[in-house]
């Protein structure tokens, strides 16, 4: 049942971020998913939600689903082997640029990782592992990290890295990931903050993405044994369960607080619809992030949020 599991969430996974690091992969004339007649070979009905009313997500579509998405990633990996997807597409397709800035150089290498455990090809451990010396540069050279996305930047990158390979550039390169996102604590207020500069009024705020950095923190603790780490994951996940929740089971993206008193001020939107309204990617992100924390913590209270 583990295994099922972990291997539909790696598909989902893979989907969604192939989808972010090259929507349009291939043009219709060179698609090898259809054959001679032009008949796709996908599973028939895609264009008719109610055949899915009684959908069964069995074994054998999985792995349909993981192969298709392989090819994807086959089909890209000549692009992305030293470089990255750009944060933003353009006519659909993403551009490739140097690990140098935004939040989400690391889905493609954690990709390249997945794509390795499951098919056990070297050749996706290799091309990630050619990629950890841009991230230890990074984070040494301070560059592009004014933020709290060093979970994104750093967990599927480097921590996997260390993981599956115990590779100890990749462990130092995510400590040193992981000391940086500590300081962005605020005492008042307990938490992460975001963006901008450390106090700022107009920054004081946590957002509800930062759930899925803490683990970073979590994993710190795990292999340093400083208990810092830990501390201040739990402090900022409790603030955030507090307050970015509505009591409808909805978040807010972003949450302020007072910066000279750390009392909550209130809750508002940055890439929503309004200050009242759920922002679909935030509210996935309120729903893994305290999964995540219940894998490292195993407080059933997360299962529960």
């Amino acid at each position: 049942m583990k295994k099922l599991t972990a291997l539909i969430l790696f598909i989902t996974m893979l989907l969604g971020a192939v989808a972010l690091t090259g929507c349009e992969l291939f043009s219709p004339e060179e698609d090898p998913d259809e054959n001679e007649n032009n008949t796709p070979t996908a599973v028939d009905g895609i264009d008719d939600p109610e055949k899915y009313a009684d959908f069964e997500l069995s074994r054998e579509k999985l792995e349909y689903a993981l192969a298709e998405a392989i090819k994807k990633i086959d089909y890209a990996l000549p692009t992305f082997t030293d470089k990255f997807p750009s944060h933003a597409s353009k006519d659909n397709v993403y551009s490739a640029v140097e690990n140098n800035s935004g939040w989400n150089c690391g889905f493609w290498t954690g990709i390249l990782w997945h794509a390795y455990e499951l098919t056990g090809d070297i050749t996706y451990r290799d091309v990630a592992m050619s990629q950890i010396g841009s991230y230890y540069e990074r984070i040494e050279n301070k560059v592009g990290v004014n933020h709290h996305d060093m979970g994104f930047v750093f967990t599927p990158s480097c921590v996997a890295a260390y993981k599956l390979t115990g590779d100890e550039t990749a462990k130092e390169a995510a400590l040193m990931a992981a000391d940086h996102l500590i300081t962005r604590w605020n005492e008042k207020g307990q938490f992460i903050q975001a963006w901008g500069d450390i106090g700022s009024g107009k920054n004081y705020r946590l957002i509800v993405d930062c759930l899925m950095n803490i683990p970073l923190l979590y994993w710190a603790t795990e292999v340093t044994g400083d208990i810092t780490y830990r501390d201040i994951a739990i402090k900022h996940y409790n603030t955030t369960i507090t307050y970015a929740y509505r009591e409808d089971g909805s978040t807010y993206h972003t949450y302020y607080f007072d910066p000279n008193t750390g009392e909550p001020l209130n809750g508002v939107t940055h890439q929503g619809a309004s200050d009242d309204s759920t922002w679909s990617r935030g509210q996935a992100w309120g729903m893994y992030g305290p999964l995540l924390t219940y894998i490292y913590e195993e407080d059933d209270s997360a299962i529960e949020v």
